[in-house]
């Protein structure tokens, strides 16, 4: 039986990445305060964005701006992923808690990719 989605909240893509953000805000309350207008405030908007921007696309109710705007979340991953990077090779992050943030990212992004392959099409 096939699941109707009615709202951006009935996407398992945003479930997950919302969680994401919220182990991304407690992972990087660790950085050093002098970050909180640096690297941290970057990482955390970029992981608040991919959800965000689901929901906003979901919400215009239009498969072009759903999709543009999973383009913009895939950006926000992208992006991400490269704070995250850094702030492994400076080390804030462990190569533990690295690891486990790119595995949850890599799915989610994969998720967002699927999503926007059905979307625009």
């Amino acid at each position: 039986m096939k699941r109707t989605i009615r709202s951006h909240r009935d996407l398992i893509v945003w479930q997950r990445a919302v969680k994401f953000a919220v182990r991304v805000y407690e992972m990087t309350s660790a950085f050093p305060k002098r970050e909180m207008y640096g690297l941290t405030d970057q990482i955390r908007r970029s992981a608040v964005s991919i959800p965000a921007n689901i929901a906003e696309g979901h919400g215009r109710r239009s498969d072009g701006a759903f999709a543009n705007h999973l383009g913009i979340s895939l950006g926000s991953a992208a992006e991400l992923d490269t704070h995250l990077q850094i702030a492994l090779e400076i080390g804030y992050l462990s190569q533990v808690d690295h690891e486990e943030l790119i595995a949850e990212l890599t799915e989610i992004t994969k998720m967002l990719h699927g999503l926007h392959r059905k979307v625009r099409n």
